[in-house]
């Protein structure tokens, strides 16, 4: 298959990336680069900017979306609040209005989202069919996952994956709590008592 990635520099999507090759598939990376490589797609997801190569994605199989600024690397900021919608709700609004122009448009997309559409409930047990929650993360993931409906409601099959906290020897937030544990400066967050969801890679 004829697979596009978006985000396939970040946790998920380089390892996405490389397993599908691995597999004998033909990955074709979405990027925001000024120097495009061969087998490269650039695109600029930035609102104001908004530039992508419609000729070079004709022909895809399917289009996988896990990009976006990393939740846990700076404070919360209303400057760094923007940075994280702009780089989910306004990049993949982007890319699904690029696929609809498509002559032939991929049959599937897989899209990130997070846990974090649940919001902070406490001891309730949260299925697919659950409510979306209040807060920030719940409204962002909300947000971005309305954002693919376009894409369903034209034929396309829409996939979305909300993930928990994902965790990488050597890479993610490990690599950010292991020098402090290992200096013996690692603790629990806050009370302790809150939950954590997260799969591994």
């Amino acid at each position: 298959m004829k697979i596009l990635v978006a985000g396939s520099h970040g946790l998920i999507g380089h390892a996405t990336t490389e397993r599908l090759r691995e597999l004998g598939h033909t990955v074709i990376p979405l990027v925001r680069s000024a120097a495009v490589l061969e087998g490269e797609i650039g695109w600029n997801p930035r609102p104001s900017r908004a530039a992508i190569d419609l000729a070079a994605m004709e022909g895809l199989d399917a289009v996988i979306n896990v990009g976006g600024v990393s939740i846990g690397e700076k404070r919360w900021t209303m400057r760094h609040k923007r940075r994280l919608w702009d780089s989910r709700i306004a990049s993949t609004e982007i890319l699904v209005g690029a696929l609809l122009q498509l002559q032939f448009p991929p049959k599937v997309l897989i899209s990130a989202s997070a846990v974090g559409y649940y919001g902070d409930r406490g001891d309730e047990v949260l299925t697919e069919e659950s409510s979306a929650g209040a807060g920030f993360l719940a409204e962002l993931c909300k947000r971005w996952e309305a954002m693919t409906a376009s894409a369903s409601e034209a034929g396309m099959r829409v996939v979305t994956i909300r993930s928990g906290i994902v965790l990488a020897e050597g890479k993610g937030i490990l690599s950010q709590q292991t020098p402090l544990f290992r200096l013996c400066l690692g603790g629990r967050l806050g009370s302790g008592q809150q939950y954590v969801s997260w799969i591994s890679l």
